[in-house]
């Protein structure tokens, strides 16, 4: 098992980014497919996706040849998804609660806000019942999904005004989020001022102040430099996240069936490595970070539940994705509405 140190990561990442899935090889591939992805190439994600196509490419004889575009280089996650469903684009990764809601809102319901306080309820949720219900709902829109939920984690505020301690603190605060119903609704629950920004455009948003502050796993604040234009980082686990693979129907299935098993599970199993290296990565963030400025506080999440609670939020989404989805939910989370 690959060992990381952020050190480590970075440097190895950077030299998988170029080797990886751009190899030349003398066989010519029988299928040449793109993934799209909008995380920067130094991203677990992004790295770890990088070496499962590089695996896949090899254990298939070279026939199956999936290229990693990163950091948004096939545009935003509304485009990628457009060119997902349309078959200009084989692979992508998107968050249940962000692009994918469009068009499956009951994948959202793993980015309920304060639902889970910890990991372990995390993949006891996302590998078990609830994961299972998510991906049959995906399967049923016409897509292909991968077993195993990537992980983004869980996400922070960050903002250029103030610490984030109670949910007053967010009272009328313009704080970008990700183009996702759920993401609106939590924070005009909290009070907040949200705005719908692809993450492409997130640095210049906070660089020209359109927005105050944004909010992100700390990974992710990290390897987009956010904290050059951001001052202080509260830690709310407000809600988590994670990426699911996804492949156009009609593009998986013009593979045979022992490729497609290759690429399953070369897929399934770097993600489980990826986890790993998020669980590694932030435990190493928040002192990295604070030497490059950024100012910490812990927040309160007892105030941001009671908040969303008076607000109807939890009872507006129970209704919005059913009481199955969310009998799972609760399940592991504990009662929320």
């Amino acid at each position: 098992m690959t060992q990381f140190t952020r050190r480590k990561f970075l440097i190895a990442t950077g030299t998988a980014a170029i080797a990886g899935p751009w190899v030349h090889t003398a066989r010519a591939a029988e299928f040449e497919y793109k993934f799209g992805t909008n995380l920067p190439a130094t991203h677990p994600l992004s790295a770890r996706l990088i070496e499962a196509t590089k695996a896949i490419k090899e254990q298939t004889d070279g026939k199956l040849n999936i290229r990693v575009f990163p950091n948004n280089q096939l545009g935003g996650d509304p485009a990628m998804f457009a060119q997902l469903r349309s078959g200009a684009l084989e692979f992508f990764t998107v968050s249940g609660a962000n692009a994918l809601s469009s068009l499956v809102p009951k994948a959202a319901i793993s980015g309920v806000g304060f639902a889970f306080k910890n990991y372990d309820q995390v993949w006891q949720a996302l590998d078990g019942d609830l994961g299972k219900h998510i991906r049959a709902q995906i399967t049923g829109a016409g897509l292909v999904v991968m077993d195993k939920i990537w992980d983004n984690g869980f996400r922070q505020i960050t903002n250029n005004v103030k610490p984030i301690s109670t949910a007053t603190d967010l009272s009328s605060m313009k704080i970008r989020v990700p183009i996702g119903k759920l993401w609106i609704s939590l924070f005009e629950s909290l009070g907040a001022a949200p705005s719908g920004i692809s993450f492409n455009e997130v640095y210049s948003a906070l660089q020209t102040h359109v927005v105050d502050g944004q909010e992100n796993p700390l990974a992710i604040a990290s390897v987009a430099r956010l904290y050059e234009v951001q001052k202080y980082c509260s830690l709310t686990n407000h809600m988590w996240d994670g990426f699911w693979v996804l492949s156009n129907k009609n593009s998986w299935n013009k593979i045979p069936p022992r490729l497609q098993e290759i690429a399953a599970k070369n897929f399934n199993e770097y993600a489980v490595l990826q986890r790993k290296d998020i669980a590694e990565m932030n435990s190493q963030l928040r002192k990295s970070l604070e030497e490059k400025g950024m100012v910490f506080n812990t927040a309160d999440p007892a105030s941001f539940r009671d908040k969303l609670r008076s607000s109807n939020y939890y009872a507006n989404w129970r209704k919005e994705f059913g009481d199955e989805a969310w009998a799972l939910l609760e399940k592991l989370s504990g009662k929320l509405a």
